[in-house]
């Protein structure tokens, strides 16, 4: 087999989990184990005899610790190309002594800077030199080294090295290799980053993003497409890519992208809210004290649209919300043609009492549902850069994280919105801010009628709404008459107030900033309408 019998081992970890049956493995099967600091002392108090780092190359740890494994003869050993006769002859004119295993870990600096009161200077001194370059050297001349990188991977090393006569094979070298390129790689973007955000920099020159595989996917969009899920290290607050699965099949690419289009929207409500998500965009949304009632709401935004949606609750899933989701129709009724409602996800903050068992039990839905717990809402809003991906670059820019800016609001038009208007016109004005431009809006007692999403033409979408709201919801639960519209950004001509009456507005929330301006609010005065310019867009593309 190609490769060396490992015999020389080089152990230097932060996190010891593990490593004294490990080394203590390896020095039963013939190896010298050389270490240094408090790595060589939790092996020795292993009873596994260790050739200490300074000792081996002559030279001391100096600069309070900060170099220690930097030396040629480390290196050295580490490089040494075993079928390279210019290499042998270093070997022997130096003293080297060809290490076969590396098992390295590297100073935890993602742990320290989201520690709070963290300084820059802490940061610094949690930046790693000689375990980055220790793994980069070992993945290089991975044909001859076994580079360890994770406790995870111990079992894997030590049963080859039993099975192939103290040798790894060389695909599993080559795998560990570039898994330790992918470690450092990701080392080095985490660091970069966090000095990009001390200098002020959000767009640096070069940018780098780093994600971890959490699981491959059956396929991406289309079955044709392959795909897997990965984790940002930026994901700290409650979200999708974090949330624990409590039961139901594994999670599609298409359910990701829908359940997190759900959970932000709920996030953005103080109260309890609803939101019921179907390709991106939402088929239903409401907010009420009463949970039972705002899911009532949001069911009745689209009921055919719902069928199969993904649910999102911000507030934990009750018992009683649990089994008015199960019995949707039978409390509620089902519109003509309907064979049944079926949800594919709820994600919530948690799920309280027997709600789980309560929705997995559905007759029909059996335990396919799938269920997510994403943890409570603290308010906190990850840092992390929202990217879209074009043939050949990415575009970055910072999340819309922008909310109800009611400071900036300007009532344009002469009649003032009433309460009830005005309290319409803030919920609006957040779910729009989650539906796919050009979008629209349609809203009455604090809950979605009807959204126009995705066309081409402000007009087309406004028809679509009120298409929507007459025919799929509003006309079951209240009249649209009275309702508000709101517009994820300004409308260019005068003509889709009059689709906004049509469709039983009586108060509209756009952006403003159009060349017609003053004609669209001279129309909107016309027809009675309270408007109101939110200064802000919300393009959703």
């Amino acid at each position: 087999m190609e490769g060396a019998k490992i015999q020389r081992a080089l152990i230097s970890v932060y996190d010891k989990t593990g490593i004294e049956p490990f080394a203590k493995a390896l020095a039963e099967m013939g190896a010298e184990i050389i270490s240094s600091g408090g790595t060589a002392k939790a092996i020795e108090a292993a009873g596994v005899a260790v050739r200490d780092v300074k000792e081996w190359t002559g030279f001391p740890a100096m600069l309070g610790h900060r170099v220690v494994t930097l030396h040629p003869k480390v290196h050295g050993s580490l490089l040494a190309l075993r079928d390279d006769p210019e290499h042998q002859k270093d070997i022997e004119t130096y003293g080297l002594e060809p290490i076969d295993l590396v098992c390295v870990n590297l100073y935890p600096f993602e742990d320290a800077i989201a520690k709070d009161g963290c300084t820059l200077a802490d940061a610094v001194e949690m930046i790693d030199i000689g375990g980055p370059t220790m793994v980069r050297a070992a993945a290089k001349n991975h044909k001859f080294v076994t580079i360890v990188t994770s406790p995870d991977q111990y079992a894997q090393v030590l049963s080859e090295i039993r099975a192939n006569d103290g040798c790894v094979s060389f695909p599993t070298r080559q795998a560990l290799a570039q898994k330790a390129f992918a470690l450092t790689c990701h080392y080095d973007t985490v660091i970069s980053r966090y000095l990009a955000a001390q200098l002020g920099e959000p767009f640096p020159d070069r940018i780098a993003f780093s994600y971890t595989k959490a699981g491959d996917l059956r396929y991406g969009e289309n079955p044709h497409q392959q795909a897997a899920f990965y984790v940002s290290p930026d994901a700290a607050e409650p979200c999708i890519a974090r949330a624990k699965l409590l039961g139901g099949k594994p999670i599609s690419y298409n359910n990701y992208f829908d359940a997190n289009g759900a959970l932000e929207l709920v996030k953005d409500f103080d109260t309890p809210a609803v939101a019921i998500i179907k390709h991106a965009n939402p088929a239903g949304c409401a907010i009420d004290d009463d949970l039972v009632e705002a899911y009532r709401k949001a069911y009745f935004g689209d009921v055919n649209a719902a069928m199969g949606g993904i649910i999102a609750v911000n507030r934990p899933v009750t018992e009683a919300l649990a089994a008015a989701i199960v019995e949707t129709y039978k409390r509620w009724g089902k519109p003509a043609g309907a064979g049944g409602f079926y949800a594919e996800i709820v994600a919530a903050p948690s799920f309280e009492g027997d709600s789980i068992q309560i929705i997995q039990n559905r007759k029909g839905w059996g335990p396919d549902v799938r269920i997510l717990e994403v943890g409570p809402f603290t308010g906190r809003r990850n840092t992390e850069k929202f990217i879209k991906y074009i043939v050949g670059g990415a575009i970055v820019q910072d999340r819309d994280l922008l909310g109800c800016n009611e400071d900036d609001w300007k009532v344009v038009t002469k009649r003032q919105p009433t309460e009830a208007e005005l309290a319409d016109m803030r919920f609006a004005w957040i779910v729009c801010k989650h539906v796919k431009s050009n979008a629209i809006v349609l809203a009455k007692d604090l809950a979605l009628l009807g959204a126009g999403a995705g066309q081409m033409s402000r007009v087309n979408s406004a028809r679509l709404a009120g298409m929507i709201a007459t025919q799929y919801g509003g006309g079951d639960v209240v009249d649209t008459a009275g309702c508000t519209l709101a517009s994820d950004a300004f409308f260019p001509f005068p003509d889709s107030l009059d689709w906004a009456v049509e469709a039983g507005a009586t108060a509209v929330i756009e952006p403003g900033g159009s060349k017609k301006d003053a004609d669209v609010i001279t129309r909107a005065d016309e027809l009675g309408l309270a408007m109101i310019f939110t200064g802000a867009r919300h393009f959703n593309h």
